[in-house]
C-alpha cells in the first residue's frame, strides 16, 4: 500500500498571526476557526512559533497579565516543522518524539499548512501512526510539567 503524504492530509489556508498582533487576535482566530493553535509568522510568512489556547491561559492569564498582551510574550518558540513530502508515518514519529500534537508544514521556509493528530487519525491508512504518536505524547515528561505543549 502506498504511504500517505502529509501534503494530502494537512490543513491548508491556515490562519496565522505576527509579532505585531496581540493574543486577542489569536483568540478570535481560535474561536472562529474552532482550533487550539495559531502559527506565528514573520513578514515573509516564515513560521517562527505557535500560540496555543494553553499558552494564553498558562503564560498569560495565569501569570496575571492583564488586557490583551503581545503574542510574543506567550507563544511557544520551540518550533518543530515538517514538510509536505513527509509520509504520515514520518510525521507521526516526529510528533511522538517531540511530544507535540500539531506540526506546522513548511516549504521553502514558508508556512503552507498544518497537520494534527486528528488529521492523521481521521484517515484509515494513518490510524496506526496516529495511535502510536498519541500514546507517546500522552507519556508524562518534564517538558509537560513545565507547561510546554503544542
Amino acid at each position: 500500500m502506498e504511504k500517505k503524504l502529509i501534503r494530502d492530509l494537512m490543513t491548508r489556508d491556515v490562519e496565522s498571526v505576527t509579532l505585531k498582533d496581540n493574543v486577542y487576535e489569536a483568540a478570535v482566530i481560535m474561536r472562529d476557526k474552532n482550533v487550539g493553535v495559531v502559527p506565528v509568522v514573520d513578514e515573509q510568512n516564515h513560521c517562527i512559533g505557535l500560540i496555543t489556547d494553553r499558552d494564553i491561559v498558562i503564560r498569560g492569564i495565569a501569570s496575571k497579565r492583564s488586557g490583551s498582551f503581545a503574542v510574543e510574550g506567550v507563544m511557544s518558540e520551540k518550533l518543530v516543522t515538517g514538510t509536505p513530502d513527509m509520509t504520515a508515518d514520518q510525521a507521526a514519529q516526529m510528533m511522538a518524539k517531540e511530544q507535540i500534537r500539531r506540526l506546522p508544514i513548511v516549504e521553502n521556509g514558508k508556512l503552507i499548512g498544518i497537520v494534527s493528530m486528528a488529521d492523521l487519525a481521521t484517515h484509515r491508512e494513518t490510524m496506526d501512526e496516529a495511535g502510536f504518536a498519541i500514546s507517546q505524547i500522552s507519556e508524562p515528561t518534564t517538558q509537560h510539567s513545565q507547561g510546554y505543549q503544542q
